[in-house]
């Protein structure tokens, strides 16, 4: 793209169990966990709203029912929730709504992380990097060494052209993936049936050159156990 154009449409991950966030959600799916007086699920899709995403998927697995009735109070974006007879992960949750996500490029943002924007909001940081014809997925990326809670190895170098190249199993990457992106549908073609990862598809947009990347300028906190949930409150009370 020559002009950033915001994708329209966006597929908001919301089925995941959140076995590691027990025993609050044992009541409350992960997703509409309470971070900073909002729940995870609302603060991505007001990201995505306010940048012009005007119609939203949100898939629902545990306790659907809360995320339902949740979704159905939003004025904004359009909402339509699917509910996952059984787990699809990523790759087969988005693969699922394709034919509610249009023929153009669409968001894909996970709905259990925090994200604060900096001097660019994310989603139209990535809007502004996307290059239809030569990208199928474009990752949103943070530092390892400024991702909050994080201590894993994390996941991708960035070659000098923005492509990825994911880490090897004894290496210590520089760069996370930061849960929010813009995929192609033509990423999905000839996919796997069922239930699979996203990062399969990475793996092949990364071997035919089309995996590339773009490195947050905001904060990134992990939300990924109790203990996270309030170290990341203190740090937004902090902030605020």
């Amino acid at each position: 793209m020559t002009e950033m154009t915001i994708p329209k449409n966006a597929m908001v991950l919301a089925a995941g169990r959140g076995d590691r966030m027990r025993p609050i959600t044992d009541k409350t799916p992960k997703p509409l966990i309470e971070v900073g007086g909002m729940s995870m699920l609302d603060r991505m899709l007001n990201m995505l709203a306010r940048a012009g995403v005007k119609k939203a998927v949100v898939n629902a697995w545990h306790l659907a029912d809360q995320i339902e009735t949740r979704m159905s109070e939003r004025k904004t974006p359009n909402i339509t929730v699917i509910r996952e007879e059984t787990l699809l992960e990523t790759g087969g949750g988005v693969a699922n709504a394709l034919p509610l996500l249009g023929e153009d490029a669409f968001y894909v943002a996970n709905s259990d992380v925090v994200i604060l924007d900096g001097v660019q909001p994310a989603a139209e940081r990535l809007a502004t990097a996307w290059r239809d014809d030569a990208m199928d997925a474009l990752l949103l990326l943070n530092r390892t060494v400024r991702a909050f809670g994080y201590s894993g190895r994390g996941d991708y170098t960035v070659e000098p052209d923005s492509r990825l190249l994911r880490r090897t199993e004894h290496e210590i990457a520089p760069y996370l993936f930061a849960g929010m992106q813009i995929l192609h549908p033509r990423l999905f073609e000839d996919c796997p049936a069922g239930a699979f990862s996203l990062n399969k598809l990475y793996d092949r947009a990364q071997a035919s050159g089309r995996l590339y990347g773009v490195v947050h300028d905001g904060e990134w906190l992990h939300v990924g156990t109790p203990q996270a949930l309030e170290a990341v409150e203190h740090h937004l009370h902090e902030i605020s």
